[in-house]
């Protein structure tokens, strides 16, 4: 790729799909069996953790970016690979603590609408136009341009998720990050 080609889009874009990239590698060896066991503590159980991502970046990207619905309400209502839809602000009611403790995820399932979020994402970042990028948004964590936004609650999410699934995998015995 020749510099002239660097954008914000192309950056934003390539550092979701890395995002993206680390924390399937991370999922590759999670069964339904560990996904949905009890984490210790107060942690979240992996499976939970993984089908937020996808979940809130579907609702991110498609809903609060776009201004159209998530996927998970319309073409992949009730296969999103969760027994239950997770609490959303302004989209669905109901606690998040307690989703987080008693959704039961199908990891397969889970990831097949995972994969149609994540190119989703990218291709909408990837093709946004400059004035899009920079256009100020309001977020649940106040007003930002679509560029922060983008990667505060997308890319940032998926990279801090990654993380916290791996260090249950460790707890459980299991190796985290895959490098």
């Amino acid at each position: 790729m020749s510099m002239t080609m660097l954008n914000a889009q192309y950056t934003l874009r390539a550092a979701l799909a890395a995002a993206h990239g680390v924390l399937e590698a991370t999922m590759s060896d999670v069964t339904d069996d560990i996904a949905n066991r009890p984490a210790p503590g107060n942690a979240n159980p992996i499976g939970a953790s993984y089908a937020h991502v996808a979940l809130a970046e579907d609702a991110i990207v498609n809903g609060l970016l776009q201004g159209k619905s998530p996927l998970w309400s319309g073409a992949w209502a009730g296969r999103t690979g969760t027994d239950k839809p997770m609490p959303m602000a302004g989209m669905v009611q109901g606690d998040m603590g307690q989703w987080y403790h008693t959704v039961h995820v199908d990891v397969a399932a889970c990831r097949a609408y995972a994969q149609t979020v994540y190119a989703q994402s990218e291709a909408f970042i990837g093709g946004v136009d400059d004035a899009t990028v920079a256009r100020e948004i309001q977020t649940p964590m106040g007003p930002m341009s679509l560029a922060t936004a983008f990667t505060t609650l997308v890319i940032g999410h998926c990279n801090n998720l990654a993380g916290e699934i791996s260090a249950i995998k460790g707890v459980f015995g299991l190796r985290g990050y895959p490098f």
